[in-house]
């Protein structure tokens, strides 16, 4: 399946009424994902660990004119499952439904030799990369569902579609993420409003890529504010959305293709 987004163009207020819960919104595409869904009238939860970072995104939200957003500080590192279910219950009392979960936060976790991987430092990726977005998931799932129409969105890379030399705290739980999500999707099919998916925006240059390749140029990699199309498109309630399938972002050809 290919589906061109070459002439996607989203209404301006094509968002108007919607509440969309980010994770690693201060990171560069979390920060571009928030500022580009705002401008479309959703109104945003940011969630990270970082407060000054995510009062950065608010300001920016702001001075473009996007709703006012909700900031949610939350170490995924350490919290607990409490925490997820207070989130939960705090964005029913805030908001009454959740209209989109964009799943974006994520960590490098060790960079090296399976062999030579600390268990500390894999199982800390394994927390943040995997168990993050089950609970998450798991306790938004009846606030997504008081929404006529829920999608939510899994940041994928390539490694987590092909096991790669060297990435394996990162890609070992992003592609169980994956299978979390197939079989989430077949297990909500028929009887939740709920559409998920997972996008592979391809090479974008932020922290976790510079970490990881620290001897390449970030500029031949696209920046995050060129890679939120896909996500505006699969957030856009007049699109009929795909469910529990898996993409990967063409630039070029401006279209996402099934993997």
């Amino acid at each position: 399946m290919t589906i061109s987004i070459i002439d996607y163009a989203p209404d301006e207020k094509a968002l108007d009424g919607q509440t969309i819960l980010i994770t690693g919104a201060a990171d560069e595409l979390g920060h571009s994902l928030s500022v580009n869904l705002a401008e479309l009238g959703a109104t945003i939860i940011l969630l990270d660990k970082s407060v000054k970072q995510l009062e950065k995104v608010y300001d920016d939200i702001e001075q473009k004119g996007g709703p006012q957003p909700a900031l949610f500080p939350m170490d995924l590192e350490n919290a607990e499952e409490q925490d997820y279910q207070l989130l939960a219950q705090a964005i029913a009392d805030n908001f009454n439904h959740l209209d989109g979960l964009i799943l974006n936060a994520s960590v490098l976790g060790q960079h090296g030799p399976i062999t030579h991987t600390d268990f500390n430092q894999w199982n800390r990726a394994v927390k943040i990369n995997l168990n993050a977005n089950f609970l998450l998931l798991k306790h938004c799932s009846s606030i997504l569902n008081q929404s006529e129409q829920a999608s939510c969105i899994y940041v994928s890379n390539q490694a987590a579609q092909h096991g790669r030399a060297y990435w394996g705290s990162n890609s070992s739980p992003k592609a169980a993420c994956l299978n979390l999500i197939e079989t989430i999707a077949d297990e909500w099919e028929t009887n939740t409003n709920i559409h998920l998916n997972s996008v592979d925006p391809g090479p974008v240059n932020t922290a976790l890529l510079r970490q990881a390749l620290p001897g390449i140029d970030p500029t031949q990699h696209l920046r995050p504010e060129d890679v939120t199309k896909p996500f505006l498109y699969l957030m856009d309630s007049g699109i009929s959305w795909p469910n529990g399938k898996h993409f990967s972002w063409d630039p070029a050809a401006q279209s996402l293709t099934e993997n």
